[in-house]
């Protein structure tokens, strides 16, 4: 058996240190707290957001309406976390939803699996898939989760009145 006290010392020591150095940070940080913080009400105010922000995924259109996605799959042979699918289908002559050979018949993204890295959006050949810088992503349940593209489609665009 050793001494009680180097027993004592070498078991409450490191702890000791430890709250130690947690009570020397949580000081410095009361003391330095920034005076003019400002509580943002968040519904009704929004903060600006950091200029290379990106949160939620859209597929774009060209100006005729006609999709940007050629459903080539690049997109998700990027996507490092793999919560991207995407099944091509070709295009005809009578439905005709892309201006390539292809299209996306069907677009998913698993966003609970998603890191927002912006890989998918870097590897996209027509510039189809984009992050922008909407970030109210919550919801209740597991399967609202999974953004097919419809959720993720942008609207057509409405046709000129002059033309």
């Amino acid at each position: 058996m050793g001494n009680p006290v180097t027993a004592t010392r070498e078991t409450w020591g490191p702890i000791a240190q430890g709250m130690a150095l947690t009570l020397k940070h949580f000081t410095q940080m009361i003391v330095a707290r920034d005076k003019t913080s400002v509580t943002v009400q968040y519904p009704e105010e929004r903060r600006e957001q950091y200029p290379r922000t990106r949160w939620r995924h859209a597929l774009t259109r060209h100006e005729d309406g006609l999709e940007k996605c050629i459903g080539c799959s690049l997109c998700a042979g990027a996507c490092p976390a793999r919560c991207i699918y995407v099944e091509a289908a070709e295009n005809t002559d009578e439905h005709r939803f892309s201006p390539g050979e292809r299209f996306a018949a069907r677009y998913e993204i698993n966003m609970l699996r998603c890191i927002f890295c912006g890989y998918c959006q870097e590897a996209c050949p027509t510039g189809a898939i984009t992050l922008r810088k909407d970030f109210e992503l919550a919801d209740y349940k597991r399967a609202d989760f999974l953004y097919t593209k419809q959720m993720l489609l942008e609207p057509t665009p409405a046709p000129d009145a002059a033309g």
